[in-house]
């Protein structure tokens, strides 16, 4: 179990990290390099090390995607809700109240638009999120769309000891299986946090996929410490998120707004290039944010540009994987 006083310590840290970008004290970050010794100065044998825990090895493109489509496309929602306040000890109503629009206002409009559209999505959950909104994770899996892991309390992977990240992925599967009625194969780490031990603890889990690192843009197989580790990875990247362009902190004195134009130009041409290349689409969104009215008009714009191409095939993130896998011939990294 995770013991009070380590589970403030990080509480409080993370805190500090949000609002000040402040370094983790060096007991806290164990699993990183001592703070007085810098990187120029590591034998070539630390340096490897680091970079090999989690590499990218042999492509999972397939030879084509099923019935002869030109793309994949797996458009995925963190359904975070009130989680990151809470992980960082925002107590304020104000700030909880943002995140429960994501399942009040925003999941309606998600859902409806998937369902008038005819596309399966995947839905990464807290279990916090679950345990605070169990109907309409509920509601998630009756539609037909994935459930998976998104760490317990939207905890950051990579100040956690690794018996405490192993607990909270335990606790987290265990969850989201008695809600949704059926045990998550995939996870997308909070914030796409990656601790050193992140991808061994994914395989120990006996997970199919993961969907947080950035390596490539289509699928590959992770290498773990130099070894084939059988996990798909289905990789992310920021400017195929929304929170990027839409997030804003009523703290700061920087207040960043994209317009919804903006962001469809950018996701379209994304998409446009994938179709070409034959490759894979992932959008990372979250209810909260790209739920409000003028950018849950935007995505709907976006499904109607890929529907309106030929030989698309929309997929939850674990058909994606499991496709990729039976039909990609096993090699070396």
């Amino acid at each position: 179990m995770l013991s009070r006083s380590r589970s403030t310590t990080v509480g409080a840290l993370g805190v500090l990290l949000a609002l000040g970008g402040i370094a983790a004290p060096a007991g806290v970050r164990a699993q990183g390099p001592p703070a007085d010794e810098p990187s120029w100065k590591w034998p070539e044998s630390r340096w490897r090390a680091i970079v090999e825990k989690a590499r990218a090895g042999r492509s999972l493109l397939p030879p084509s995607w099923p019935d002869g489509a030109k793309v994949a496309v797996a458009l995925s929602f963190d359904f975070d809700n009130e989680t990151p306040s809470l992980r960082d000890n925002q107590t304020s109503p104000g700030a909880l109240s943002q995140g429960e629009y994501g399942a009040r206002a925003a999941l309606p409009r998600v859902l409806a638009l998937l369902e008038r559209s005819h596309v399966p999505a995947s839905f990464f959950v807290p279990a916090v999120s679950a345990k605070l909104y169990p109907d309409q994770v509920k509601r998630i899996a009756a539609a037909g769309h994935e459930v998976g892991i998104h760490g317990w309390i939207h905890e950051r992977n990579s100040l956690l000891a690794e018996a405490d990240e192993r607990e909270l992925m335990q606790r987290s599967i265990a969850t989201l299986t008695e809600i949704a009625g059926k045990k998550p194969v995939g996870i997308r780490t909070p914030s796409w946090d990656y601790s050193p031990n992140t991808a061994r603890l994914v395989k120990e889990l006996g997970l199919l996929y993961d969907t947080s690192l950035m390596a490539d843009d289509s699928p590959y197989e992770v290498v773990l410490e130099g070894r084939l580790s059988g996990i798909v990875e289905l990789p992310v990247e920021w400017i195929l998120d929304d929170y990027p362009y839409f997030g804003m902190d009523r703290f700061s004195t920087v207040r960043p707004y994209t317009p919804p134009s903006h962001v469809y130009e950018i996701w379209a041409a994304e998409f446009d290039r994938a179709y070409d290349e034959g490759g894979l689409f992932v959008l990372t969104m979250h209810p909260h944010v790209i739920g409000h009215r003028s950018r849950i008009a935007m995505l709907e714009k976006l499904v109607e540009h890929m529907r309106s191409r030929t030989g698309v095939w929309f997929a939850t993130h674990e058909q994606v994987a499991r496709y990729v896998k039976d039909r990609t011939p096993a090699g070396k990294p």
